[in-house]
């Protein structure tokens, strides 16, 4: 499936996320344990939006939206048919008695959300820079429309609730591992190899004979099945949420992760949401010690947003494109290896 460069940067790239497997084991804390089966959802969710986004080069404010739609259908799908009559009374007769296997709703949630993302994207397709921008965006306000005015299966702007619980940290760590997968894979596919220069230069790509509305549809559809799988194991694992998960907030933080990584590599995507997703827990329990030791009149509020967005600047100031630009991990260890054997060689 993989040239030896790319198995080489899928070994490194699942190895931080073994280490954080060993490291739940060891510490045996139920904190840590949350906080690294949420950074192994949102390294999923990260590495969908990097296959689109990053193989294209148009930015996507609707993935998160997606997220919302594989959560809820694996949600209405996999609760149990006592819970529906308290948590949605107003569900369609056709689904009060269903009931599926939690995995078989998540992996029906990744599905649907790929379902609604191929359906509606491509016309979007065709539109490039601000125009594809303004549209996604556009596209992330419909659905989160629909999903506080649908009650009848999402219960409205109220909380979602009674979703089983079945995500733990090694089933998101597996499906981490396997997104991994998927993003490398699908950037030396052809759809990939193609994509990139319809990235750097549409017209040429065009002129080549490129089809530009299918590469970007095919790279978008996969988009949302990572989103709306990720999505599916977010919701079995917080088992209870609001539209309002899925909306602003969530897609300001995934996006930060993919361009503080780096947007055009797999291995930046996988940077990012560990140093995002730790930069913003530490900064969060600096937060909690500073009020809880009432060094100031007044609590601080907001202290965690701030610091993650001025570093984020700060860091995009000096480096633009990302901690990791353009060459994935394993591409860098060989190139390594080149020049220090044709020095030797040179000697």
């Amino acid at each position: 499936m993989f040239q030896k460069k790319n198995l080489i940067t899928f070994v490194l790239l699942i190895i931080p996320v073994l280490l954080l497997l060993g490291a739940v084991e060891i510490a045996d804390d139920r904190l840590f344990q949350r906080i690294a089966t949420n950074l192994c959802i949102s390294l999923m969710l990260v590495l969908g939006l990097q296959v689109f986004m990053g193989n294209s080069g148009i930015l996507s404010f609707a993935h998160i939206g997606f997220m919302g739609v594989g959560a809820y259908v694996s949600g209405v799908l996999s609760m149990p048919a006592r819970m529906k009559g308290m948590a949605l009374p107003e569900l369609y007769a056709v689904f009060e008695g269903v009931q599926l296997s939690p995995y078989l709703s998540i992996a029906i949630g990744g599905l649907v959300a790929a379902a609604v993302a191929g359906a509606v994207a491509y016309p979007l397709m065709r539109l490039s820079d601000a125009a594809a921008v303004i549209t996604s965006f556009a596209l992330l306000v419909v659905l989160h429309t629909v999903m506080v005015s649908w009650s009848a299966v999402t219960n409205g702007p109220r909380t979602f609730f009674g979703v089983p619980k079945v995500t733990d940290i090694y089933l998101a760590a597996g499906f981490a591992i396997g997104a991994i997968a998927l993003a490398l894979a699908f950037k030396e596919s052809r759809t990939g190899l193609l994509l990139r220069p319809v990235r750097d230069d549409e017209a040429a790509a065009e002129a080549m004979g490129a089809r530009v509305s299918v590469l970007r549809w095919r790279g978008f559809v996969i988009s949302a099945l990572m989103a709306g799988l990720g999505g599916a194991l977010w919701g079995h694992f917080i088992t209870s949420f609001s539209p309002n998960a899925f909306y602003l907030k969530e897609t300001f933080v995934i996006l930060g992760m993919l361009v503080i990584g780096g947007p055009m590599t797999v291995s930046g995507a996988v940077l990012g949401a560990f140093v995002v997703t730790f930069a913003f827990e530490g900064l969060r329990a600096t937060e909690s010690s500073i009020n809880a030791a009432q060094i100031f009149a007044r609590p601080v509020v907001g202290l965690t947003e701030v610091a993650l967005a001025c570093g984020m600047i700060g860091l995009l100031i000096f480096r633009p494109r990302g901690i990791m630009a353009t060459t994935e991990v394993g591409e860098s260890i060989r190139s390594r290896r080149s020049r220090n054997n044709s020095n030797t060689e040179i000697e």
